[in-house]
C-alpha cells in the first residue's frame, strides 16, 4: 500500500519529505493539503496533526509529522540516504538539524513574506534581518560544499534532501544560485538522480493555481 504525503508544491518542507521518498523509491501519494484556504487548521486536520503543518506522513497505521522526521523514518526503512557508518550518520544528522534552524526556516519565512503577503503589507524590516541571516546560511553551505559534490561523504543523503527544499522555487527570497557556484552545482548534482522533479511537479498546489 502507498504512503500517502499530505502536502501542498508551495511547502518547502513538504518537498523534503516527498525528494526524500522519491529518491528512496518509495511508493507514495501526494493528498493536497489546501493550505492557504485553511485545511491545516481544520479539526479534521488537527485530529491528523495537532500543530496544524505539513507535511504530515501516513505509513499503514503510523501518523508522522515535522520533515526531520519523516526524512529519518524513511532512510531507517528503505536503508538509502543513511550512511551506516556511526559518525557519518551523525554529521548528516547535523545538517538536517543546522538545515531546520538555520537555513530553511529563514528562507521559507522570507519567500512567504516577500511573494504571499499582499505587497502593501509586507514588514521591510523583518525582511532584511531575515536577508542577513539568510545569507550568512547560504555562506556556509557554500564554502562546505567547496570540492564536494553531496554535503556529506560525497554521496546524496538526508542531508541534500533537507538543505535543498527551498532552494529549486522560482520565487524571489533572495537567493540567486549563480551568487554561490557551490550551491549552483551541488544543486545540479541533484537534479541529475535519477526521479528528481521540481516541487511544483512533484506535488499539487502553486501560486498560479490561486492566481498568483
Amino acid at each position: 500500500m502507498a504512503m500517502k504525503l499530505y502536502c501542498f508544491g508551495e511547502s518547502g518542507n513538504s518537498y523534503k519529505a516527498a525528494l526524500t521518498m522519491t529518491l528512496a523509491g518509495v511508493d507514495w501519494t501526494p493528498v493536497f493539503v489546501n493550505f492557504f484556504h485553511g485545511d491545516a487548521r481544520s479539526p479534521e486536520f488537527r485530529a491528523l496533526n495537532e500543530m496544524g503543518e505539513v507535511p504530515v506522513l501516513r505509513d499503514g497505521d503510523e501518523v508522522l509529522s515535522q520533515s526531520g522526521l519523516i526524512q529519518y523514518h524513511i532512510a531507517e526503512k528503505t536503508g538509502k540516504l543513511l550512511p551506516q557508518d556511526h559518525h557519518l550518520r551523525q554529521e548528516v544528522m547535523r545538517w538536517v538539524l543546522w538545515d531546520n534552524h538555520k537555513m530553511s526556516s529563514q528562507a521559507g519565512t522570507l519567500r512567504f513574506l516577500m511573494n504571499f503577503v499582499p505587497e502593501e503589507k509586507r514588514p521591510q524590516e523583518v525582511i532584511r534581518w531575515l536577508s542577513g541571516r539568510l545569507r550568512d546560511a547560504f555562506k556556509v553551505l557554500d564554502s562546505h560544499l567547496e570540492g564536494r559534490d553531496f554535503i556529506v561523504n560525497d554521496l546524496p543523503s538526508l542531508a541534500d534532501t533537507a538543505c535543498c527544499g527551498y532552494l529549486y522555487y522560482p520565487e524571489p527570497f533572495t537567493f540567486d544560485r549563480k551568487a554561490w557556484p557551490n550551491i549552483d552545482r551541488w544543486l545540479d548534482n541533484i537534479a541529475a538522480l535519477p526521479g528528481w522533479k521540481h516541487p511544483y511537479d512533484m506535488m499539487p498546489g502553486r501560486p498560479s493555481d490561486r492566481g498568483l
